[in-house]
């Protein structure tokens, strides 16, 4: 009764059935498909994100592309590669530290009266 039992484990024929090799072509599929999807969807320009975001191509160069999303709005800027200028006040100055970090310090603004008393 044993050896009958070990034989008939031994002898299983599922190992020579060719749909269980397409079950498993379909299960890596499926995987595939679920991890396509999640990057879809962590992507910072898909529409149904409701975060904002910026992106920034090329940046310092000449051809330099900005995109950003604000809600369901896209916008695209490109660079055209010149220096801009217009008008406008000096709002404080940028040191850069040791450490390589940024601190900004704001231009000291007159108290509006004090402008006033000078006429």
């Amino acid at each position: 009764m044993a050896n009958r039992l070990l034989s008939s484990i031994l002898d299983d024929d599922d190992g020579d059935d060719p749909i269980l090799s397409v079950v498993n072509i379909i299960d890596v599929f499926l995987v595939i498909i679920a991890v396509l999807l999640i990057a879809v969807l962590e992507n910072p320009l898909n529409p149904f994100a409701t975060q904002d975001a910026v992106i920034i191509k090329n940046p310092g160069q000449p051809q330099m592309e900005m995109l950003v999303k604000q809600g369901k709005e896209l916008k695209h800027y490109k660079s055209t590669g010149q220096v801009g200028e217009g008008q406008g006040a000096k709002a404080g100055t940028a040191y850069r530290m040791k450490d390589g970090s940024m601190v900004y310090v704001p231009e000291a603004a007159e108290p509006a009266q004090a402008s006033g008393a000078r006429k």
